[in-house]
């Protein structure tokens, strides 16, 4: 305000100044500044009042932009058309000349903008290099290419300008029509993937060690090609990316970077989806996640209390994964409500307890044994997690009044010829049941196929094969999965479940997420190895193993007794063809009798007949009849 004070004083004097005709002599000076300091001073008072009245005065001048100079602009033109006018009324501009009336805005207004510029520039690495680019030594920091939108690259460079980050922008890549060629606050614009890659091994040959940030999806890892990508680490450039809506919603930077992780090299182009519905399902509402210390429970665990839960409840019976989680939650939303519990869903007495203690208004059960070779060694163990587990989980929470219970299930529930892929399938009996069933709880399940990344997944022990030299196993060479990410699968379960509480005359079923096409796991192994900087066959052997008990070579997402139609962006609503019988509490307590009785073949025996019953394959006469469609 002192400053902006002082320059409508000069504009008032260097306006007479100007018009007087006696020079820019000290002398002329003096004789300006007797005769025009009371309009100066009139003048700067006025400014000052209509710049509180305006607020302009609240402007940053540190990060002022093109929004703050048009109120900078208007008040100066405003109080010199108001000054003009009284000074018009009072004495028909006797005093100070009409020419130096005109005058003043022009002086008023560049003056104002030369000092907000300057002290934009001042905190500005770029704009000083640019303007003086002979002061300082040699500039040492990381060359950085940017890959993205023109708007995202623009916004990027103006935050890292201002940050203490050690990267120095070195080009952009962008899928802008005709920006090839051209500049962006002093960045040359790339013509393309090609002139990046080879950008990047220039600078990686001097020694610079550079790196690559991904801004958005417009352009991802994969348009460079996962063997460009592999020559690249190998060469030490730093592949980076910046937060996703999650990790933003966490209270971080926008423009901080993170290094890929390799599964996130590895997958599609992840679906995205309007936040709006999701924040809506838990925002302030109480939310409870059983299996939180896992992959999917945790990352259920971050989603939600980005999206404002009132409060999380974490259950979990891996005392180290919960712990982990718990504190994860605490640094990051450290104002959140939240509490841990250490319980086993196999424990109906404690999980009572638990739901009658949080009153949870939607519940996430991701809790569940899902490795397929030690469930067909341990059928009793899979039976009592995921069959009877889910039941007592259901059962809580139709006692505790939940609105909405939602079962994460998985591909493997479909045709299941293992135990775990069946013991899933009857889990999802269990709940479906409930659907229609007494009490005000609405049930979902949300089934969908294998997560990159998650622990004990196919991508860590590749990586594991590939740290030791080799060689890295697979099963078959024409086995396929499907595949995403886990902040991708997750966010999918929340849209499924946001859509189903939305939904209360919608079909009864299951909801299937679109998981693009299904991915051959030798693909995968070969495109592990090269991201590693390595060559398949040569550095690193891919070794067949042929496939493990209870393995499937295809994963199917509908199974051959239902049908599926789609009900939403990337979700499928699947139904049964024919009702089959209903998983009730007395065939629950049978499983989980023989079960306890830890007799592997009744067991496994029990499983799969219980199953053919629930499942009523229906024949070819049969398979037009259709039920009728209830809520979801």
């Amino acid at each position: 305000m002192a400053a902006r004070a002082g320059i409508r004083v000069a504009a008032v004097i260097g306006a007479y100044l100007l018009v007087s005709g006696g020079g820019l002599t000290l002398a002329a000076l003096l004789q300006a500044t007797s005769v025009a300091w009371p309009h100066a001073v009139a003048f700067a008072g006025l400014g000052l009042a209509l710049d509180l009245a305006f607020r302009t005065d609240r402007a940053l001048w540190r990060y002022v932009s093109i929004v703050d100079i048009g109120p900078i602009v208007r008040t100066s033109v405003l109080s010199a058309f108001i000054f003009l006018a009284f000074n018009f009324f009072l004495e028909r501009g006797a005093s100070l000349p009409r020419t130096a009336l005109l005058i003043l805005p022009v002086l008023d207004v560049v003056m104002t903008l030369a000092l907000v510029l300057a002290r934009r520039i001042a905190h500005d690495r770029e704009a000083l290099k640019s303007l003086v680019p002979f002061l300082g030594k040699q500039d040492e920091r990381t060359p950085l290419i940017l890959v993205g939108g023109m708007d995202r690259a623009d916004t990027f460079l103006r935050e890292l300008s201002r940050s203490g980050d050690d990267y120095r922008p070195a080009g952009i890549v962008t899928d802008a029509a005709g920006a090839a060629a051209r500049e962006l606050r002093g960045v040359k614009v790339l013509s393309g993937v090609g002139a990046a890659a080879a950008a990047l091994e220039d600078y990686a040959n001097r020694g610079a060690e550079p790196a690559i940030v991904f801004l958005d999806d417009s352009i991802s890892p994969a348009d460079f090609g996962v063997e460009r990508l592999g020559q690249l680490r190998a060469r030490g450039v730093t592949l980076l990316r910046t937060p996703s809506l999650v990790e933003v919603g966490a209270g971080g930077d926008d423009h901080a970077m993170r290094e890929f992780k390799l599964e996130e090299l590895l997958a599609r182009p992840p679906v995205r989806l309007n936040d709006g519905p999701l924040r809506a399902l838990v925002a302030g509402r109480r939310v409870l996640v059983t299996g939180a210390g896992g992959s999917i429970g945790s990352e259920i665990c971050r989603q939600v209390a980005s999206l404002g839960c009132g409060h999380l409840a974490m259950l979990d019976n891996s005392e180290f994964g919960l712990f982990k989680i718990d504190q994860e939650i605490g640094d990051r939303w450290p104002t959140l409500s939240r509490h841990e519990y250490l319980h086993d869903v196999r424990n109906k007495a404690l999980l009572n307890d638990c739901f009658g203690e949080v009153r949870p208004d939607v519940v996430f059960h991701a809790a569940a044994l899902k490795h397929v070779p030690l469930m067909e060694r341990h059928p009793c163990e899979s039976v009592l997690t995921n069959v009877v587990g889910t039941w007592n989980v259901a059962d809580a929470a139709n006692a505790a009044g939940v609105k909405h219970m939602v079962f994460i299930s998985t591909d493997k529930a479909v045709d299941p010829p293992n135990v775990m892929g069946a013991t899933k399938r009857l889990a999802e009996a269990v709940v479906r049941a409930q659907q229609t069933g007494a009490g005000d709880t609405r049930f979902s399940v949300v089934r969908f196929g294998n997560v990159l990344g998650s622990a004990g997944s196919v991508v860590p022990t590749f990586r594991a094969q590939i740290e030791r030299g080799g060689p890295v196993t697979v099963t078959h060479p024409d086995i396929e999965r499907y595949f995403m990410t886990i902040p991708e699968a997750v966010q999918l379960v929340l849209h499924a479940t946001a859509h189903s509480a939305h939904q209360p005359d919608g079909p009864l079923g299951v909801f299937v997420l679109d998981m693009g096409k299904p991915v051959k796991i030798m693909d995968l192994a070969r495109q592990l190895i090269e991201l590693s900087g390595k060559t398949p066959g040569r550095d690193i052997e891919i070794e067949v193993t042929g496939l493990r008990p209870g393995e499937k070579l295809f994963e199917e997402l509908v199974d051959s007794s239902e049908v599926s139609q789609m009900c939403g962006q990337s979700l499928m609503c699947v139904t049964d063809r024919v009702q089959g019988a209903r998983m009730t509490e007395h065939t629950v307590n049978k499983l989980e009798r023989v079960a306890r009785s830890g007799d592997a073949a009744e067991t496994r025996a029990l499983i799969f007949d219980i199953l053919a019953k629930v499942r009523a394959v229906p024949s070819e006469d049969a398979a037009a009849s259709v039920l009728p469609l209830r809520r979801a």
